[in-house]
């Protein structure tokens, strides 16, 4: 079950993208994380007031309230890299970087996380996740290809602190925290970085009404992380929810923008391949040492 709420976080977050890139079309990039953020913000207040729970009711140490203020640090250095090297080679170099991420927290334990085996059999099928990344890897440009890879980084950063909030509390107040903090970080950030958006030409509603879906789907895929992340490999999560995104991508892409990349489903493939020779060698449930 772990494993398919990973791939729909996935579909989720490719849907998501094309929510939000078609807010920040509209309000600018900076201007359209706050407004993702109060978004989120106001759906997952009501969660936690429908489910009478109250955020605030105990404290725990600051760095486990951390996760927003690094998902935004992920935004901007996304922001950045566009532009500058392709989508594909930032999709591809931020999953490098979270699967780098993600084996050394498995390996070693960190952040307090279960420490999961990787036997020599599975090098096999990282080669051809790697490959499968090169493939989607068009062209370079260092300081991109750096904040590409360090966003990736974040994310699973992001991912466990959020995961690890949601052990001390709920799914529900880690996501809240997520977008308050993220919030608080937001605003300063547009009003350094976002001056010559948009939206200081005036704020006019838009009649794709699905563009405004961002924040609440980004919640979705907070929630369906804090459940997943502390249930399995995190190495497999930052997988599982890759493939999801480059197919439903692929999916999304052709429908709206009947465009379609032979290279980036190659390279999709290829990582779906590697994923498959990993779980095979493991033929079940990733076992935590003890």
């Amino acid at each position: 079950m772990y494993y398919f709420l990973s791939l729909m976080t996935g579909l989720l977050v490719s849907v998501m993208v094309a929510s939000n890139g078609g807010l920040a079309e509209l309000y600018g990039v900076y201007a359209a994380t706050v407004i993702i953020h109060i978004a989120g913000l106001i759906l997952i207040s009501l969660v936690a007031l429908l489910r009478r729970e109250n955020p605030f009711s105990a404290r725990h140490a600051w760095f486990f309230y951390l996760g927003g203020a690094i998902g935004v640090l992920t935004t901007v250095f996304n922001n950045f890299a566009f532009g500058r090297i392709s989508v594909s080679a930032i999709l591809a170099l931020g999953l490098l970087g979270q699967n780098i991420t993600a084996l050394l927290i498995d390996r070693f334990g960190l952040f307090g996380m279960r420490k999961y085996s990787f036997n020599r059999g599975k090098y096999l099928g990282l080669a051809v996740v790697i490959i499968g990344i090169a493939v989607m890897t068009d062209n370079f440009e260092t300081a991109a290809i750096l904040v590409s890879f360090a966003a990736g980084v974040n994310i699973v950063f992001s991912r466990t602190v959020n995961a690890k909030l949601s052990g001390l509390t709920s799914v529900r107040v880690s996501a809240f925290y997520n977008y308050l903090i993220g919030l608080a970080v937001s605003i300063p950030v547009f009003m350094i970085m976002g001056g010559n958006e948009p939206i200081h030409a005036g704020f006019a509603f838009s009649t794709d009404i699905y563009i405004y879906f961002g924040g609440i789907l980004g919640v979705c895929v907070v929630l369906l992380g804090n459940i997943t992340v502390p249930k399995i490999s995190a190495f497999y999560v930052s997988l599982l929810t890759f493939v999801g995104q480059v197919f439903s991508g692929i999916l999304i892409d052709a429908v709206i923008a009947g465009a379609f990349s032979s290279r980036i489903l190659t390279g999709g493939v290829l990582v779906t391949i590697g994923l498959c020779v990993n779980l095979f060698q493991e033929r079940g449930k990733p076992k935590a040492d003890v």
